[in-house]
């Protein structure tokens, strides 16, 4: 796995190098220099709203614990930095999230929070994509390759959520220790518990909770289509003018490359490929959209560091099973 994530990455660095190459480096520099000043402005501000978007949908799904906002935004901050930086196919900072929150949520609800979170996410960019499609009807014919691509990734998305579903509600976190103990090589006792803890809450919110996972999922929408201003401010500010619904066609598009390509570490070469591809088709030039992909890799980095910086100046705090602990101590007499 570990020789197949570095040939990934090496295969993402070769195709970004053969698209500056083809389009050639004085196009994507001429890009950067027209943005000046108005990178700061690309690079941030979106990335506000989009992520406050994000930090409400998952919020939804703790309705039943007040876990202050700013705990929750850093906790998504650094668990998405951890997924990015690391090859763990977007997955390897969801524990790091629920971890986080221990002081306000208990370990197995938010790492059941974590779960149908990141489910909502993709229900989100996929309704983002159903919008994209429909407002692409009035820029490219419907047979157009790149409508036909899109319309096939919008069905394997929908496919995918509803696949993941199934196998929360299958319990697939104590059962698959309990396959694990038939190798012998099942968990401690207190872990199978959680774990079959996690199960039966994930289980609960699905069947008797649907209201907060269709306000997580619109807001997770919304935090995609947020991107669109991304793209909206760096063709306002590089080429004079803008529209709205391209940019936010480009973005639904774009985040369907990049569901497509989640096994590959960060999306590397794919998003690239992918946004020089619609950037082309929609008029704009291959320039313009690799230039684009490589602005938005310096506000992942940007937003990345961020997010480590916050785990790293983390204390140790006590849990929550932790402090009802000590509290029921301090409670018996000596």
């Amino acid at each position: 796995m570990r020789w197949g994530r570095a040939l990934l990455l090496l295969a993402g660095a070769a195709a970004i190098g053969y698209l500056v190459y083809e389009i050639g480096p004085q196009a994507v520099w001429d890009s950067f220099r027209t943005l000046g000043w108005g990178l700061l402005a690309v690079v941030t501000l979106p990335h506000v709203i989009s992520v406050a978007l994000d930090t409400l949908g998952w919020r939804a799904l703790l309705r039943d614990h007040r876990v202050p906002f700013s705990v929750l935004l850093r906790a998504r901050l650094a668990g998405e930095a951890v997924n990015l930086v690391t090859p763990t196919a977007s997955v390897g900072g969801e524990p790091l999230k629920a971890y986080l929150l221990q002081p306000y949520v208990p370990l197995t609800t938010g790492f059941g929070s974590v779960v149908i979170d990141k489910t909502t996410v993709v229900a989100g960019q996929a309704l983002l994509l159903l919008v994209g499609l429909i407002l692409s009807a009035w820029i490219l014919p419907l047979h157009h390759p790149l409508m036909l691509a899109m319309g096939a990734l919008l069905a394997v998305e929908v496919v995918a959520v509803g696949g993941f579903i199934l196998v929360q509600m299958s319990g697939i976190f104590g059962g698959g220790a309990r396959m694990l103990g038939r190798f012998g090589l099942s968990p401690r006792e207190r872990y199978q518990s959680g774990l079959n803890t996690v199960d039966r809450w994930i289980k609960r919110e699905y069947r008797e909770h649907p209201g907060p996972m269709i306000a997580s999922t619109l807001l997770h929408g919304a935090g995609w289509a947020a991107g669109g201003i991304e793209i909206y401010l760096f063709l306002v500010f590089t080429s004079g003018h803008g529209s709205l619904l391209a940019s936010l066609v480009i973005e639904a598009f774009g985040a369907a490359v990049k569901f497509a390509s989640f096994m590959i570490p960060a999306s590397l070469g794919a998003l690239e490929g992918g946004y020089v591809a619609i950037f082309g088709a929609l008029g704009l030039g291959g320039a313009m959209g690799l230039s684009y992909t490589l602005i938005r890799r310096l506000r992942e980095v940007f937003w990345a560091a961020i997010g480590l910086i916050w785990l790293a100046t983390l204390r140790a705090r006590p849990s929550l099973a932790d402090r009802e602990d000590a509290a029921i101590a301090e409670a018996e007499p000596s």
